[in-house]
């Protein structure tokens, strides 16, 4: 109850300060509503000859603004040469958000100029239209908006200018941010659909020009082509993602995207109706019709935008009559389509007509006339479409007519040829099938040969083919880059004993188990090699010290006192191993093989199970590289 009184109370406060004309134009009072339409809130004042600032109109007496939508509808000032400043009063609630965002749902407007008082004197100033480049926008939004900071428990009145070449339509709604986000959802999933519906039929009219090579179809895609540049002008959608940047293209693109509509639509016409052949007068006049569109299109090049603007929509409704009328005359006639046809002229010719009433000011700016346009050209183009197919299909039976006898003559024909064809596919499909899996089979053993070739049947490991290769890379590598690399040979203790009691069977596995387990003592990037028997060679590259060598040689020999379970039996195992350096203990992989047995042999004469460097070797014999 309080909040109430609090409310009322600032109402009338505003009110006395704002003056007369609030007394019969009421303001806005902001709460926490999700939007608020501004239509009945918003007062206007026309300054024609675009002389007035925000100062002046601020001074003015109250007495010469009038209500902008005296009746019902949105704001709408049809076509004129004027600027015209809207003043929107409002009364902002105590408890009212202070984030609201002002939406004009006219993008084509050429300069909108939004005027918010500051708390400290003048005016905060926002600008958009399209002769402003979208990138400069106080807000992203396809549409022109505005935001609004506005102060709860405050009042204040926000002056708008508008001024445009075209159609002077000014939607108006207050927005909380979130609640325009959700209308946007809803709103660009209908126009998604119609934007889709277009893209459709343009890609499948194309495709059937493409099979027929009929005119008609090109005409068609053209129109509706044309129809999408100017919806999508209409729409703000081409200012924000198509043609940003081009502000001169984007000012023009609305009129010149409906004459382009225009002008394919009378061709199309021409060419469906073939009033070249049937109807001579009617041809002249959609020529003509064609003519005017053409000119509407390209006068903003030598006219202005208002001539360009104002043409147009007189033109598409002259021309939705016209080809309606056309479409009477070809149905009467029984032309093909000519139903389809009429049909779609005449609800095209509706939302023309509701669209250029209300681009004259003559309807209200409601929902339906706002889109008018939209749902007119769909039904429309959809329409058309099916025209065209029964247009298809009854110049097919005709021809299916004509040509039946030449056709059964030629069937038979046709069809041993393409079974021929299609044996002779099928047969040159299974070879290039074969061919492929022999080429398969043949890359698979050749990779199998060469790995076999390679590496050691028993433990996969490298042979000493491969090996002598890795040997020699990782030399090059360490005498170029001057780091440290070692060689370990490595040999199992007494395996010929556990051969002999266990058998082959058990010695084999015991080699695997063995190789694995080095294995996992050393990085992916080193290599262990089979040598020969139960020898195994190890080639460490990029080591720090010599150190890391001995480190490497300590864990084979340590993991090596792990029992192995092999075909039911527990088997241990002891290791020596031996290890020379790069280049201490030699420059070749001669010397390095060398040094490395002896030093493993070192090992096995100081007790097995152990492993030795070949530091304290006797130096190698020199050698020449």
């Amino acid at each position: 109850m309080i909040r109430a009184q609090g409310l009322v109370l600032l109402l009338l406060l505003f009110c006395g300060r704002a003056g007369a004309w609030h007394d019969t134009l009421p303001a806005l009072v902001v709460d926490h509503a999700p939007q608020y339409p501004l239509a009945k809130h918003l007062a206007y004042l026309e300054d024609p000859q675009q002389r007035y600032t925000v100062t002046d109109v601020a001074g003015i007496a109250d007495q010469r603004f009038r209500p902008a939508a005296p009746g019902y509808g949105e704001v709408n000032f049809g076509y004129s040469a004027s600027a015209y400043w809207l003043a929107l009063p409002l009364a902002i609630a105590a408890d009212s958000p202070s984030q609201w965002l002002l939406e004009i749902a006219s993008p084509s407007l050429d300069q909108v100029e939004v005027y918010q008082p500051r708390a400290g004197g003048g005016y905060t100033v926002y600008r958009a239209g399209d002769l402003e480049p979208f990138a400069s926008r106080p807000y992203i939004h396809r549409n022109l908006v505005f935001p609004l900071q506005l102060i709860p428990g405050s009042t204040e009145t926000v002056y708008i200018k508008v001024v445009s070449g075209g159609t002077l339509t000014i939607p108006a709604t207050l927005w909380q941010p979130e609640a325009l986000r959700r209308h946007d959802q809803r709103t660009y999933a209908l126009l998604s659909i119609y934007y889709g519906m277009l893209l459709a039929l343009m890609l499948y009219n194309m495709l059937l020009y493409l099979a027929t090579r009929d005119v008609v179809f090109l005409a068609y895609v053209a129109f509706v082509l044309s129809m999408a540049v100017g919806q999508c002008s209409l729409n703000g959608f081409g200012n924000q993602f198509l043609w940003p940047g081009a502000i001169a293209w984007g000012n023009i693109a609305l009129p010149f995207g409906m004459s382009a509509t225009g002008f394919f639509g009378a061709l199309f016409t021409r060419l469906f109706l073939e009033t070249r052949r049937r109807a001579r007068r009617l041809d002249r006049i959609i020529l003509a019709m064609a003519c005017a569109f053409a000119v509407s299109g390209l006068s903003p090049l030598f006219l202005s935008y208002r001539f360009a603007a104002i043409s147009t929509s007189i033109n598409g409704l002259v021309f939705s009559a016209v080809a309606t009328a056309g479409g009477v005359y070809c149905l009467v006639r029984r032309h093909p389509g000519a139903r389809y046809f009429l049909l779609a002229w005449s609800l095209l010719l509706a939302a023309v007509g509701v669209t250029a009433m209300r681009n004259m000011g003559w309807l209200p700016t409601t929902t339906l006339t706002s889109y008018s346009m939209q749902i007119g050209s769909a039904l429309e183009m959809l329409l058309l479409s099916f025209a065209l197919a029964d247009r298809i299909n009854v110049m097919r039976r005709q021809k299916d007519r004509a040509n039946q006898e030449a056709l059964e003559a030629k069937q038979a024909m046709v069809d041993t040829l393409r079974r021929s064809e299609q044996d002779l596919e099928l047969r040159v499909i299974e070879r290039t099938h074969a061919l492929e899996r022999a080429n398969e089979k043949l890359r698979q053993k050749e990779l199998q040969l060469e790995y076999m070739a390679r590496h050691d049947a028993l433990t996969g490991l490298p042979n000493r083919t491969l090996l002598d290769d890795r040997i020699a890379r990782a030399l090059a590598s360490a005498s170029r880059r001057g780091d440290v690399c070692a060689i370990l040979l490595a040999d199992l203790d007494d395996f010929k004993t556990i051969n002999d009691v266990h058998g082959h069977v058990v010695g084999d596995q015991l080699l695997a188990a063995a190789a694995a387990r080095i294995k996992e003592c050393v990085r992916d990037t080193d290599t262990v090699a089979r040598y020969g028997g139960d020898e195994f060679v190890i080639v460490l590259e990029d080591l720090d010290t010599e150190y890391d060598a001995a480190d490497v040689a300590e864990q084979i020999v340590s993991r090596m006192h792990r029992s192995f379970e092999l075909e039911g039996c527990t088997v241990r195992i002891n290791i020596s191993v031996g290890v020379a350096c790069f280049p201490r203990d030699g420059r070749a992989a001669e010397q390095l093989l060398d040094r490395a047995d002896m030093a493993m042999y070192a090992a096995k004469a100081s007790g097995r199970d152990a492993w030795r460097t070949a530091r304290n070797l006797p130096p190698p014999r020199a050698t020449t590289e």
